[in-house]
């Protein structure tokens, strides 16, 4: 995995870091950019265009909503900067942007594992909360992530729960139900694939290639056997039974063939294409798949085939991680001000909703999931905000780049075959090296 790398040498590290959050928490950010830090009560200023740096679009709908825009404020035109595909690179390359000060983006669109870590090194410009209203009618979890030091530094736009989508035709061909546990899913492939209509069919995928979508699926694996990756100390706490039965359940996985081998290179547009394809009977992803899976213009085999469950633990329900995505203001863009309304605009009920509409991407607002229109539309719904609701975060640790890359490197180490190492001697590394990175 290939990270800019933000920090200095080990030996000053933590003198650094804590340089770093001083200087965040007495004056939220730089001065640099010419616009000025407006902590929690000053000003965004400046007004004019403005570029939006944000990861290639894969639904097909950001142009209507940046239209949308530009179509009211033609003084203040949003340029898309479209980054790639994988999020390590998005975040790579507004790191290198950071670095040099560039003035090029102005709004980032941030996972949200990343806002600790933007803010604490003052990439991204503290928000006036007063100025964003709206926040209170947001889910809470969602809010909790555009935070750092209980300030503002950005706006959720976007959320994610992982779903299990599954070939209902086939569930219902076989006579079995949808599994609740990671024992019930195996045990129905198994019937499903005793079938004529099943058997070439693969079983489960998620995303098993060495990005950010790994540490995604470890940590589901994790705290779907009743542990966690880091506690509510901030300690990590990997090398326990728990977390050894959430990896050893992905690591068999692999060994029995129950995940196909072609999955350890899989993010989530080559597993979703693999389930579009008609080759995947289980495949864990996000609220957006719904509705590329549904299309009838071809591009999918399995339009209203498949049918969207909770993700299933070790033994009993399982644990989705907290994704999504929130807007921030580069520190060092020139019209702020304009930045800031256009985050106010993405982030609102109207837009949000209509991107729902037409995207299947998990919303903010919390009255869009008992909105009875998008219910009907996307019935996985009322269960997805409850996902959202007790979904866990990844670590929120101002090396979070590091953390992520130590995550990837064991958790991929452990599941290609041959492995480099079994999962217990896997998890005891991991432990000392999380240790290492993680500093209270």
């Amino acid at each position: 995995m290939r990270f800019e790398r933000s920090h200095t040498r080990k030996a000053v590290a933590l003198a650094v870091v804590s340089s770093l959050v001083l200087l965040t928490a007495a004056c939220g950010g730089g001065d640099d950019g010419g616009s000025g830090n407006n902590g929690s009560g000053g000003a965004l200023e400046g007004r004019g265009p403005i570029k939006f740096a944000t990861g290639k679009d894969t639904s097909g709908n950001l142009k209507n909503q940046v239209d949308a825009w530009n179509t009211q404020h033609p003084d203040e035109k949003v340029e898309v900067a479209e980054l790639p595909e994988s999020a390590d690179q998005q975040r790579n390359q507004m790191i290198s942007n950071a670095q040099i000060k560039s003035t090029e983006f102005s709004v980032l669109n941030l996972d949200v594992v990343w806002t600790a870590e933007f803010a604490a090194n003052r990439w991204i410009t503290e928000l006036p909360q007063d100025q964003f209203p709206d926040l209170g009618k947001l889910l809470p979890t969602t809010v909790d992530t555009a935070k750092y030091r209980d300030k503002l530094y950005a706006v959720p736009v976007t959320s994610d729960g992982g779903l299990l989508y599954y070939r209902k035709d086939l569930l219902d061909k076989a006579g079995v139900e949808v599994p609740k546990t990671w024992p019930e899913m195996v045990a129905a492939c198994a019937k499903v694939k005793a079938l004529p209509e099943g058997k070439a069919i693969n079983c489960y995928a998620g995303q098993f290639e060495k990005y950010e979508g790994l540490t995604v699926n470890f940590s589901e694996a994790v705290n779907g056997a009743g542990g966690v990756v880091v506690g509510d100390d901030g300690k990590p706490n990997v090398d326990t039974p728990e977390a050894l039965a959430g990896l050893t359940a992905l690591v068999e996985g692999f060994k029995t063939g129950f995940i196909p081998k072609a999955a350890i290179t899989y993010q989530e547009e080559p597993g979703r294409r693999a389930f579009q394809d008609g080759n995947l009977l289980f495949h864990r992803n996000w609220p957006y798949v719904y509705a590329l899976a549904n299309k009838t213009d071809g591009s999918s085999k399995i339009a209203g085939k498949f049918a969207v469950a909770a993700l299933p633990g070790l033994s009993g329900p399982g644990v989705s991680t907290l994704g999504g995505h929130n807007y921030a203001i580069s520190e060092f863009a020139t019209n702020k001000a304009t930045a800031a309304d256009f985050i106010k605009f993405m982030s609102s009920e109207e837009r949000q909703k209509a991107n729902v509409e037409k995207t299947s991407q998990a919303p903010t607002w919390a009255s869009l999931y008992d909105d009875p229109a998008l219910n009907k539309q996307f019935p996985y719904l009322a269960p997805l905000k409850a996902s959202i609701a007790s979904a866990k975060s990844r670590p929120k640790v101002v090396k979070y780049g590091d953390v992520t890359t130590a995550i990837q490197e064991a958790a991929y180490g452990a599941l290609k075959q041959p492995a480099e190492k079994d999962p217990k001697q896997t998890l005891t590394d991991l432990q000392t090296k999380l240790s290492s990175l993680i500093t209270q």
